[in-house]
């Protein structure tokens, strides 16, 4: 007979109930003490404590007094010496010649700034940024930094041409953006080449864009003509009529107006990404070539229009003739 070996279940070991009871007892006489700790009563009375009463006092006397001190002290902002002109401020770099001498008289009147500033004014920064950053000639405010003085670092935008508007010069700047024409005389306007057939209006009043792609693309071109143009004889950029409002730069095709009459059929925007558009520094190198080899734009028999466009010619016809007939010309 095989014996089978009994096993033996593991046995939990009993608490005794009185342990139990007392355990219980003790959990709760703690939070009954931790509620009476936090009960008003018990609050009431560590308040009322004389050494609670006299920190309270003591710092109810010194912020009481520091008050009236305060209000008793002279303001150092109002003091002389922390105040200067708000026509010193200090322009860097000093503006260019066409933007007029008094940019800071006008920056103050247009803002209503107050003759005199407090160096302490802990908001003069953001102040003099914003009133500079409204002015039409101010293309951004790269800094303002307070010495003895004020100095205001700015960028100045640079007018690129102007725009033949219901029989007036309109100036721009190589973005687009209109000027304000009152700084600009006759003379100083006809430094630039007048940019014609535009059709639009004006979006708003100066520093702001014109709202043309159009009147976009020939600033642009105008700005990288601008060393070229008195030798080049060129005084004018015909604009492409915008066949519908969706036209982009890709779509417009301007033409130089040369002193004499001739037309030179330039091509794209030098911001476009059209595919295949010759480089503005090659089309240059052409111009600069015909212009040398021929004696002018207009020679024998001009005037032409003359196009630039193609990658090994130079064709040309003559305007007043109604041949459609090109002399090719090898570069």
């Amino acid at each position: 007979m095989s014996r089978k070996a009994s096993k033996k279940k593991p046995t939990k070991k009993k608490v005794p109930a009185k342990k139990q009871v007392a355990e219980i007892e003790e959990e709760e006489e703690v939070l009954d003490e931790e509620r009476s700790a936090l009960s008003p009563a018990r609050l009431v009375r560590l308040l009322f404590r004389p050494k609670v009463l006299l920190i309270l006092a003591v710092g109810i006397t010194v912020w009481f007094f520091s008050q009236k001190l305060k209000d008793q002290l002279p303001d150092l902002a109002e003091q002389e010496q922390y105040q200067i002109e708000t026509r010193s401020l200090s322009l860097i770099p000093a503006p260019p010649h066409y933007v007029p001498i008094d940019l800071v008289d006008q920056v103050i009147k247009r803002n209503q700034l107050p003759e005199k500033v407090s160096l302490l004014d802990r908001d003069l920064v953001i102040k003099v940024a914003e009133a500079f950053q409204k002015h039409p000639w101010v293309q951004k405010v790269v800094s303002v930094r307070k010495t003895s003085t004020v100095e205001v670092e700015l960028q100045f935008r640079k007018p690129a041409a102007m725009v033949e508007f219901k029989q007036r010069l309109l100036p721009v700047d190589n973005a687009g953006v209109l000027l304000p024409p009152e700084d600009f005389s006759v003379s100083d306007a006809r430094r630039y080449p007048v940019i014609t057939g535009v059709e639009s209006v004006p979006a708003g009043p100066p520093g702001n864009a014109w709202g043309d792609v159009t009147v976009t693309g020939a600033a642009q071109l105008a700005e990288a003509l601008s060393p070229h143009w008195k030798e080049l004889e060129i005084v004018a950029i015909a604009a492409p009529p915008r066949l519908s409002e969706a036209s982009t730069l890709d779509d417009l095709i301007f033409r130089l107006i040369t002193a004499g009459g001739s037309e030179i059929v330039w091509g794209r925007s030098p911001k476009s990404q059209r595919r295949g558009e010759l480089r503005v520094d090659q089309k240059i190198g052409k111009l600069e070539k015909y212009h040398r080899d021929y004696g002018g734009f207009d020679r024998p028999h001009g005037p032409y229009e003359i196009d630039i466009r193609h990658w090994q010619e130079i064709s040309r016809r003559p305007l007043r003739q109604q041949s459609h007939r090109r002399t090719l010309m090898r570069r």
